[in-house]
């Protein structure tokens, strides 16, 4: 299945802090962005959703840890897909990837078409060598992307401005957070700069940068231990001011609805 010539489709093929893979096509294209379940795991779920992984065209890779980079390398080679990923995440990450038929790399900051996508790297504040977040703009529509952040600054914000479609982290509920099982060590990192957005975070984010173009909304990463669907999706109803702006909540178990953007809605 692949995106026809007036659609993107998106779905969250897994997105959590046991593995986060989103696939992304449109003309005709499709990518993937990160990889971090088995490729096996990775091949049946895009099967279980109609998505053939022969028509992939590439895989894009946020940063280097191992819940978002685990099967980049397998599903590579098997697909003989090109890898793009910047310099910095590729040598915080190759002894890890194995062999790899092709790579490429780009800025942070520095825009670059791939597979039909006009796509914009930007940078985000983790804990990892050189972490981004993406938009992609095809067909007049774009998608945003940002998971894996501490704070939402202020360029988060201008990047993600004027999306059709958003995925933003809503990792944690604070209080839930520091409640919780975790290590003191642990919840602050979580709770750092360089740790996860909250689901307040999320919220003030979506309140800065919603415009009546914005057509659905996903949130991802959410903890399993910290957070739960329910408060994480009212937290974001709430900032949105009962808005009708669908919201998605993306999990770790399985696949989120395959979601569709055509340039000739209204």
């Amino acid at each position: 299945m692949t995106a026809n010539d007036h659609d993107i489709v998106l779905c969250a093929l897994a997105s959590g802090s046991r593995g986060n893979a989103i696939y992304l096509a449109g003309n005709g294209n499709a990518l993937l962005i990160d990889a971090g379940l088995s490729g096996r795991e990775i091949e049946k779920r895009l099967r279980q959703q109609n998505l053939d992984p022969h028509n992939l065209d590439a895989i894009l890779v946020t940063h280097e840890h191992s819940d978002h980079i685990r099967g980049v390398g397998v599903l590579a080679r098997r697909f003989n897909l090109p890898v793009h990923l910047t310099a910095p995440t590729h040598r915080a990450v190759q002894d890890r990837l194995g062999h790899l038929p092709a790579w490429h790399y780009f800025r942070p900051g520095v825009g670059f078409k791939l597979a039909g996508f006009h796509i914009h790297p930007f940078a985000l504040s983790h804990d990892a060598a050189d972490p981004v977040g993406f938009t992609f703009a095809c067909n007049g529509l774009r998608v945003g992307m940002a998971t894996d952040l501490g704070v939402a600054t202020g360029l988060v914000a201008e990047r993600l401005k004027g999306c059709h479609l958003l995925l933003v982290e809503a990792n944690h509920d604070m209080a839930m957070l520091m409640d919780g099982p975790y290590p003191w060590h642990l919840k602050q990192r979580i709770r750092s700069r360089k740790g996860h957005l909250s689901n307040d975070a999320a919220g003030e984010l979506l309140t800065r940068i919603v415009h009546p173009d914005l057509r659905q909304v996903v949130l991802g990463h959410l903890s399993e231990t910290n957070n739960s669907p329910r408060i994480a999706r009212q937290t974001a109803l709430n900032a949105l001011r009962a808005s009708s702006i669908p919201i998605h909540v993306a999990h770790q178990d399985h696949c989120s609805p395959v979601l569709h953007l055509s340039s000739q809605q209204d």
